[in-house]
């Protein structure tokens, strides 16, 4: 059966006076990001959609590049919206993350609702999967609408429980014909052990 792999961008270039969604990675991301696809799951990817950030169409193309693949670009993965708020310090940002996935229902600082950007990106994930035709499939995107995914994906209520590590970079693995997560968040850049 086809899998789904969902992959975050790894570390970006920060930079306050640039908005978000046009950050680039950082030189540990894209090492980060070359270091993938020493990953055993990368031949399988016959399809590779990406969020319309910059950060994550760097991430795609360079797994694209190297499985000698196009980039599909879907507009609607994108992070959820945190345009209300722009840039925020580190400290300031995982509390605001907190409140966001804490209270899904409520718009946290003019943020996008979680239960609205779940919906969204549920849907588009869908919309993707109804027109691939075989083979296993990556999606480059963003940790916290990865995470409202993976939570659907599982049957779980929203919560900050399955967020992924701190840093960015991670994958989940999802198995789309019997519809079960095969596992949560693992970094991109580290081998599993048998």
């Amino acid at each position: 059966m086809p899998i789904l792999y969902y992959v975050t961008h790894p570390q970006v270039q920060v930079d306050a006076t640039v908005p978000v969604p046009e950050w680039g990675l950082s030189d540990v991301g894209r090492a980060r990001a070359v270091a993938m696809l020493d990953q055993p799951w990368v031949g399988s990817i016959r399809r590779i959609v990406s969020s319309a950030e910059r950060k994550a169409i760097e991430t795609a193309e360079i797994l694209a590049s190297h499985v000698g693949l196009a980039v599909d670009v879907r507009e609607r993965t994108h992070e959820n919206d945190r345009s209300a708020t722009g840039f925020l310090p580190p400290l300031e940002f995982e509390a605001v993350a907190d409140e966001f996935f804490a209270n899904p229902r409520k718009s946290v600082r003019g943020w996008e609702r979680a239960m609205d950007a779940q919906h969204r990106i549920v849907s588009e994930v869908r919309a993707v999967l109804g027109t691939h035709d075989a083979g296993d499939i990556a999606i480059v995107g963003h940790g916290g609408v990865g995470t409202l995914l993976l939570l659907s994906l599982g049957g779980r209520e929203i919560s900050r429980d399955a967020d992924q590590p701190a840093g960015g970079g991670n994958y989940f693995a999802y198995d789309i014909g019997v519809r079960h997560v095969i596992h949560g968040w693992r970094p991109i850049d580290r081998l599993e052990q048998p």
